[in-house]
């Protein structure tokens, strides 16, 4: 992939901030999880440097490589949250709508949306708002049915929006 470690060196700290861009903004804001999923992402560069195969720019094939990250950790929450939910009577969340990322005032609202849904609402909402993928391409990506990801898609967007109500219509937030 590159001839020497002076090479890979620079790209590799051009390639860090976007990379992590990428992630930051669909992991909720939650840096320690955009910095843990970035560092798996380049642990993965290195171990397959050989499979790349130079038909696309090695920083799209390192996101492509971080969105399977993304997706793998929503699964990682997705199970946890379920074992979770065995101890704690569950919790049904109901609706569909309009398209909620219209709504947010602010980024920082939407973070904190995105960070009060369950891990796998969160996971289908970012890959097809934030990363363009139709249901089908999710399906594949997180292992569900399409129409359990339509399920997710309707629920977490009516989820969505009931956490984007203004500030002064709701309890203070914990950031």
């Amino acid at each position: 992939m590159f001839e020497d470690e002076r090479a890979f060196r620079a790209w590799y700290d051009y390639a860090i901030p976007r990379v992590y861009g990428y992630l930051f903004d669909r992991c909720g804001g939650v840096r320690s999880v955009a910095e843990e999923l970035t560092q798996e992402t380049f642990v993965d560069v290195v171990r397959n440097r050989n499979r790349f195969d130079g038909r696309s720019d090695p920083i799209t094939w390192a996101v492509s490589i971080a969105r399977h990250k993304l997706s793998d950790h929503y699964r990682r929450l997705a199970r946890d949250e379920r074992r979770h939910l065995k101890l704690v009577s569950g919790r049904v969340v109901e609706g569909a709508g309009e398209d909620p990322w219209d709504v947010a005032e602010s980024r920082e609202d939407v973070l904190w949306a995105l960070r009060s849904l369950t891990a796998m609402q969160r996971a289908v909402l970012v890959l097809h708002y934030m990363d363009e993928l139709p249901v089908t391409e999710i399906s594949s990506e997180i292992g569900r049915s399409e129409s359990a990801v339509e399920s997710l898609l309707s629920r977490g967007r009516e989820s969505f929006r009931r956490a984007l109500v203004p500030m002064d219509e709701k309890e203070p937030r914990d950031a």
